[in-house]
């Protein structure tokens, strides 16, 4: 039985959030009715409710939603009767306009997500959301990219905004074990509040991250149902689920609910099976951001070249969330490259 064991976990179900890249954001608001009812009668603690790149994500950039976001939060909130609605919000993305209209929907939790090195320009989301009487949660993307001092420092600044805690984001499917355990017992070690850890399954380490992140005192806990989520998909709840189960802890959870929600519901939804393919493996050894893999794709195809190179180059880039731009730059410039030899 692991040390950790004895605390209350708490978990957020992102399918309805990180999985939206996976539907190319085109959810509908009969999907989103369904999944969200089925982990309510489930027992799930929170859903993770907006596009896949959070509050304000419909862009040309990122790609547009076929349903409002607004609209979907708003359905999910209206059809839970225990779980609460979460939303993601990236700072320069999403706004304090937009969060508002989330509160005002349903919405009680936000995790305000940034690059690792740039928690300071979360502050006013914080505090914004504190203000509304939401839970916030700093959420530090790329976790694998910033030595562990510096995880740490922004950790602390995020801390001092308000957050009620924060997130070890392994927006790449990067990080080992060994990584992971280090991470998460130096900002137990130095924060006061709660620590999360949201996982990605590209080096099929997910579920085994996750239960060393538990070890070293993370109570928030993210996951994706049938993996629905960026890359090769989150851990995989109802996987989680059943492990932690074996291991005799409590999770207040239904495990069979969980395994027909994700046969029934989600697995019908897929346009494919979530498993570990070559541009997910690319993704996790380069240490690229998850949802950059189906835009790597799309530009692998256009320039004619392998979007594994693209993913690569990407990585030595040092590429973050929000520069989906810099994939068609890479794929040109690879395509250029070919045709001079």
């Amino acid at each position: 039985m692991m040390r950790n064991s004895s605390l209350s976990l708490k978990f957020t179900e992102v399918c309805l959030r990180d999985g939206s890249h996976v539907m190319s954001h085109q959810f509908t608001e009969k999907q989103v009715y369904d999944a969200a009812k089925s982990l309510d009668e489930a027992g799930m603690h929170y859903i993770e409710v907006s596009h896949g790149d959070g509050l304000g994500g419909s862009t040309l950039q990122y790609g547009r939603s076929l349903v409002d976001e607004m609209k979907l939060i708003e359905t999910a909130a209206g059809v839970c009767k225990h779980a609460k609605v979460a939303v993601l919000l990236i700072p320069g993305i999403g706004t304090v306009h937009e969060l508002k209209k989330a509160h005002e929907l349903g919405a009680s939790l936000v995790r305000v997500a940034t690059h690792v090195t740039e928690a300071d320009v979360s502050a006013q989301h914080i505090h914004m959301a504190r203000e509304l009487g939401m839970d916030v949660f700093g959420f530090l993307m790329m976790a694998h990219s910033a030595p562990v001092e510096k995880l740490v420092e922004q950790a602390k600044l995020m801390e001092s905004y308000g957050a009620q805690g924060v997130y070890v984001t392994d927006s790449a499917g990067a990080l080992l074990p060994f990584e992971v355990k280090d991470r998460i017992s130096a900002l137990r070690e130095s924060l006061n509040i709660e620590i999360g850890f949201h996982a990605h399954n590209n080096l099929s380490v997910a579920v085994a991250n996750t239960l060393v992140a538990i070890e070293e005192g993370a109570t928030r806990i993210d996951g994706s149902v049938r993996c629905l989520g960026a890359g090769a998909g989150n851990t995989q709840t109802e996987v989680l689920i059943a492990v932690l189960e074996r291991m005799g802890v409590e999770t207040g959870i239904d495990l069979y609910k969980m395994m027909d929600l994700a046969e029934d519901v989600i697995g019908p939804m897929l346009p494919g099976a979530q498993e570990i393919r070559k541009g997910s493996l690319a993704m996790g050894y380069a240490g690229v951001y998850s949802s950059f893999l189906l835009h790597a794709e799309r530009a692998g195809k256009r320039f004619g070249v392998d979007s594994r190179d693209i993913l690569i180059e990407l990585g030595k880039r040092k590429a973050v969330g929000g520069q989906e731009d810099l994939i068609l730059e890479v794929a040109a410039g690879l395509a250029k490259s070919k045709l001079e030899v």
